[in-house]
């Protein structure tokens, strides 16, 4: 993320707060198997996502 929208800045990550689920199950074996595959890999995804999100803000 940090290199996608050229941010310089130091992130720091506050370990009192909580992360999120615990257990993430991102399997996608079952859903590959039936024909799907992805179009775009998530850096890209978040890309093209950030740079629609800059036109409609800008």
């Amino acid at each position: 993320m940090k290199q996608i929208v050229n941010f310089e800045g130091e992130l720091v990550w506050d370990s009192s707060k909580p992360d999120g689920t615990p257990r993430k199950l991102m399997n996608v074996s079952k859903i590959n198997s039936l024909g799907w595959k992805e179009k775009v890999s998530l850096d890209e995804g978040i890309e093209l996502v950030y740079l629609k999100y800059i036109k409609i803000v800008h």
